[in-house]
């Protein structure tokens, strides 16, 4: 419950920085809104990067009514991951989009991974040539929930700042909630220390111990090599010593076929330091 409000405190004081909830009007900086009550989408436009960095920064902002939420890159238990389409960009060569850490969430008795309030998710362009307006025109389908559940999508165009923009400041905020690549065991504070296969009450499971400080709350999520994989939400479990978060999730969801020998698996611990991510495999 911590994270959850730390990420709302933020996502509001980032909404304050660009005017979220303001209406349909864009500037040269913002595309217009495209949505409806329940949700909305747009793009913002970061400022032209200084010479040697080879992409230039953008964002995709979803705004949210109370009540309402949408998904992570893996949804989790149920939901819908939200499928973007670049393609008919110009002097784009390729879109990185990048995750805010997510949260978790109840839906009728399952485990969902998403969000529950406003967010940028920050978009690293890549042109074909750095000396050339670039012009994102994005196809966006994701889904909403309340009680229920329903698609939405959206359209949104916009050239790229070449000069100052107002967005700057809520795209820096909004990157300092996407995860931070870990090797494992690195760091201090806050880090996913060790990652080890046991046999459960149900079959072989993933124990994964997380160093964070006492009294702090840490949420776990597990990601397979490809879409197809549908592991589950780790849960957290009894007997860590102090100063570390335990948590073990079932070796389910591969899709047929597959094998858990060797599968580059992705960890993703959130609290309230911040987000963090580490690969590696199930040897």
């Amino acid at each position: 419950m911590e994270i959850r409000i730390n990420q709302v405190g933020l996502a509001a004081a980032v909404c304050a920085l660009f005017g979220g909830s303001g209406g349909a009007i864009a500037g040269d900086d913002v595309s217009p809104w495209d949505g409806d009550a329940r949700s909305a989408v747009r793009l913002i436009a970061g400022s032209p990067p200084p010479r040697m960095v080879p992409f230039v920064r953008a964002g995709v902002q979803v705004r949210l009514k109370a009540g309402w939420h949408t998904y992570w890159r893996y949804p989790g238990d149920s939901g819908v991951p939200p499928q973007f389409d670049f393609s008919g960009s110009q002097n784009v060569k390729d879109v990185h989009v990048l995750w805010p850490a997510p949260e978790r969430l109840s839906e009728a008795g399952a485990v969902s991974i998403g969000y529950a309030h406003d967010l940028i998710m920050p978009l690293h362009v890549i042109p074909q040539d750095l000396g050339k307006p670039v012009t994102l025109k994005m196809k966006l389908d994701y889904a909403i929930c309340e009680k229920m559940c329903v698609p939405a999508a959206a359209k949104a165009e916009l050239t790229l700042a070449t000069g100052p923009v107002s967005q700057d400041a809520a795209l820096i905020a909004a990157e300092t909630l996407v995860p931070k690549m870990r090797a494992l065991g690195e760091g201090e504070a806050f880090a996913i220390r060790s990652v080890r296969r046991e046999t459960g009450a149900k079959g072989p499971r993933v124990v994964v111990d997380v160093a964070a400080p006492s009294g702090t709350s840490v949420t776990l999520f597990a990601e397979g090599p490809t879409p197809q994989w549908a592991l589950p939400v780790p849960e957290p479990i009894d007997g860590a010593p102090d100063g570390i978060k335990r948590f073990a999730f079932d070796l389910d969801g591969a899709p047929p076929g597959a094998s858990y020998e060797g599968a580059l698996v992705k960890l993703t611990a959130v609290g309230q330091q911040g987000g963090i991510e580490v690969a590696i495999r199930l040897d």
